[in-house]
């Protein structure tokens, strides 16, 4: 059953969490591709000296997490990456959740593809573990750049499903690469999936 806006419509940190265990669907060119989403993190603007929109500061890239939930803000980092974050709550307030990583359900095949441009049964068990575990390789395994910003999650090109997997606990931590944020840098904002 695909999530409806109602569901990130609510605090970063509550839809950080609960999007832990959900199925990430990515559709383009007639491909489907479906990934478990194992790790997310919460940035909400108003209180987090790490978000983007830390201080209620808006620019053309920030300004979509001021806008209405459930909708995608991807940006790109370090000349090279991409990173994909729900926004989350009522318009005018800033907060996402960036997905960290998530683990092949459907299509690997195609996910290899586009990680690393070869088919599945050349990948090292290295490239296989790495396939989709960080944000910048998710995206890439996924097809998604920043001409998927602004992108309606209760569309069709990217989107979450509720499968009803619930064999598995969530583990709140700390978030990662974010030592500039000061205080920011111990909020327990970091989700990661356990498994039974």
């Amino acid at each position: 059953m695909k999530l409806k806006r109602d569901f990130y419509d609510r605090d970063a940190r509550i839809v950080g969490e609960d999007l832990i265990g959900k199925i990430l669907v990515r559709r383009y060119d007639n491909t489907l591709i479906k990934a478990r989403i194992v790790e997310t993190e919460a940035y909400i603007g108003a209180i987090d000296k790490a978000s983007h929109g830390y201080g209620g500061k808006i620019t053309p890239r920030t300004k979509i997490m001021y806008g209405p939930p459930g909708y995608a803000y991807v940006y790109f980092i370090y000349g090279m990456y991409y990173c994909l974050n729900f926004v989350t709550e009522k318009e005018g307030t800033c907060s996402a959740v960036l997905i960290r990583a998530a683990d092949p359900v459907f299509n690997e095949e195609e996910m290899a593809l586009n990680r690393y441009n070869k088919p599945l049964s050349q990948l090292t068990g290295y490239q296989r573990k790495n396939l989709s575990n960080g944000p910048g390789k998710l995206c890439r395994a996924l097809r998604i750049t920043t001409k998927d910003n602004g992108a309606d999650l209760t569309g069709d090109e990217i989107y979450v499903e509720d499968d009803g997997f619930r064999d598995f606990r969530t583990q709140r931590s700390k978030r990662i690469n974010i030592d500039y944020a000061e205080e920011a840098r111990d909020f327990l904002w970091r989700y990661t999936i356990q498994y039974n």
